[in-house]
């Protein structure tokens, strides 16, 4: 199974990403280690991303999902997949569960206030919020509890 953590920057993908996968004995990844280095420098920048920025981005990740479930391996990915159009590269047979870590913009604008040691810009998050599409197809946790309490929640929605 490959489980796709979503939400917008400071949502906590990578955090519970990390935990999740070692509750469940599998891989994780961040989406980010995915983008080229222009990518990365215009977030740096602060620039938002436009549509043809990820789109090679989008298949680089499909084809590395693609290997995993090959592979016959569980695992987490931590990727903003905010558009539906984003979902349907990384998922285009349903073949992904995705997991929408949401909260109010004033939780997130906090979280991004003590993070350090991370290139994306935090003032690309109100183009963060303004690009999300809410997902149908996915489980959504409020971040508003303990990263424990939110893979405790996620655990509990996982197929036997």
């Amino acid at each position: 199974m490959i489980i796709v953590l979503m939400g917008v920057c400071g949502s906590g993908k990578t955090t519970i990403g990390e935990l999740l996968a070692k509750r469940l004995h599998c891989g994780f990844s961040d989406a980010d280690s995915f983008h080229p280095a222009e990518n990365v420098e215009k977030m740096r920048a602060g620039i938002p991303l436009q549509d043809e920025d990820r789109w090679p981005w989008l298949r680089a990740i499909r084809a590395a999902i693609e290997d995993w479930q090959r592979r016959g391996q569980w695992h987490i990915l931590a990727c903003s997949a905010l558009k539906q159009a984003y979902r349907d590269i990384l998922s285009p047979d349903g073949d992904v569960m995705f997991v929408n870590l949401k909260g109010t913009p004033e939780l997130i604008r906090a979280r991004l206030k003590g993070r350090t040691g991370h290139y994306m810009n935090p003032a690309l998050l109100d183009s963060q919020l303004e690009t999300l599409e809410e997902p149908v197809n996915a489980l959504t946790v409020d971040i508003d509890d303990t990263p424990e309490g939110i893979v405790k929640t996620i655990m509990a929605h996982l197929p036997e």
